[in-house]
């Protein structure tokens, strides 16, 4: 049996994509709970990047009320991509740990210098879908997945020169429930795939997930799997800034993990939206660390 990939953790202590703060101690949280612990039972080798990468998050103050912290975010963005693409080179498991759902902009324009047909499934109570034309808050978390397809501002939709970064026929949707109206609009437009937790009550998450794959793998080059810890119901993870009742429920969630892991074709993860100062006893951290692993191979027999 070959010997299971090394994993290359980057932490993204950020959060001024977000309306709360909190979220950049998200990645010190989730390797305090256990996470290097459980990759050394699963024999897998391991390396932690410093965060000396990143700018200082005070570097870069501009603002608009329908692009909120532009400034930090670019910043942060343009050194998680420089970064993404040197780890996703040295032929590694990129694993990064957000940080509020805004660093996916970088590991996106990151991996997909080296994958030209990158599959998304981004595992998320919201879309992400977001434009500053059509987001309500100006949060920049919410424009995530639209600019790794090329829609909003120019200056995050070009990061490593290539605009759109991913095809919309290879990304999906898990877990969603708060959609704005603009993402509805994007998703019917753009043909995403799209199951809400409406398609997971009533096909069962084996199906969901079954069916995720499959299209996000077709024709790919490597899945990204991008997940929000706030697709879990908040009574199983409270720890994070923008909870919706009635998410993934604790098998749910390891299901999609262990579905991917025996899929055999994801190549990179990020896991966000952790914050621990709305966390109970580190629940939320410790539910992130025991997703990782069953994602990583962890399986119960």
């Amino acid at each position: 049996m070959q010997d299971p990939q090394p994993v290359t953790i980057l932490p993204i202590p950020f959060d001024w994509g977000a309306s709360k703060r909190g979220a950049d101690s998200g990645a010190a949280a989730i390797l305090q709970s256990g996470l290097t612990n459980k990759l050394q039972l699963l024999g897998r080798e391991y390396e932690i990047r410093s965060t000396g990468y990143l700018p200082p998050p005070a570097s870069d103050r501009r603002t608009l009320d329908r692009m909120k912290h532009w400034g930090r975010v670019l910043a942060m963005s343009e050194a998680v991509a420089r970064e993404t693409a040197i780890i996703s080179g040295q032929h590694t498991f990129p694993l990064a740990l957000g940080g509020d759902h805004s660093i996916a902009i970088g590991t996106i324009a990151g991996i997909t210098q080296h994958k030209q047909r990158l599959g998304v499934i981004w595992i998320d109570a919201h879309a992400d879908l977001n434009t500053p034309a059509t987001s309500p808050s100006g949060n920049i978390h919410g424009m995530a997945l639209a600019a790794g397809l090329g829609l909003g501002d120019t200056r995050f939709t070009s990061l490593n020169g290539k605009q759109p970064k991913l095809q919309p026929q290879r990304v999906v949707l898990v877990g969603v429930r708060e959609l704005d109206e603009g993402e509805k609009q994007i998703i019917r437009e753009q043909h995403i795939t799209c199951f809400t937790m409406h398609d997971i009550d009533r096909l069962g998450m084996s199906r969901v997930m079954e069916e995720a794959i499959g299209i996000a793998s077709h024709e790919s080059d490597g899945v990204h799997v991008s997940f929000d810890i706030d697709s879990v119901d908040p009574r199983e993870a409270p720890g994070t800034g923008t909870p919706v009742r009635g998410g993934l429920n604790y098998r749910e969630a390891h299901l999609a993990m262990e579905m991917l892991y025996n899929a055999r074709t994801v190549t990179s993860a990020d896991f966000v939206e952790v914050n621990p100062l709305l966390d109970n006893s580190h629940l939320t951290a410790k539910l992130s660390v025991e997703l990782i692993a069953s994602l990583l191979g962890e399986q119960i027999l």
